[in-house]
C-alpha cells in the first residue's frame, strides 16, 4: 500500500511555499501541533527554523520520526521502571 505524496502550500515568515508529504505525515504533524498547543504554522516555522541542510519535506519527515520515536522511549523507560519498581519522574 502505497501513501499518496500530497503537495500544500504554507506561508513561513512571510513566504509562501510548497512542502510535499505523504498523507500519514500531514497528519502525524496535525496531532503533533494540537498536542503542543500550536498551530501547524507555527510548528512548521520551528521545523524550518531548527533544521540542518535538508529540504521541509524531509526534515518535516525527520521531525515527526523523532517526536514518535521520543515517546516511545518514555514510555519504554516508564513500563521498565514499573517492572524494576523504580520511581519515576
Amino acid at each position: 500500500m502505497r501513501s499518496a505524496v500530497v503537495k500544500r502550500s504554507i506561508v513561513i515568515a512571510g513566504h509562501k511555499t510548497s512542502v510535499s508529504l505523504e498523507d500519514e505525515f500531514w497528519e502525524s504533524l496535525k496531532e503533533i501541533a494540537g498536542e503542543r498547543g500550536v498551530t501547524l504554522g507555527e510548528l512548521v516555522r520551528t521545523i524550518d527554523g531548527n533544521r540542518n541542510n535538508t529540504n521541509l519535506s524531509s526534515a518535516i519527515r525527520l521531525f515527526v520520526l523523532g517526536f514518535y520515536r521520543d515517546q516511545r522511549r518514555a514510555q519504554d523507560k516508564t513500563a521498565t521502571d514499573v517492572r524494576l519498581g523504580t520511581p519515576h519522574h
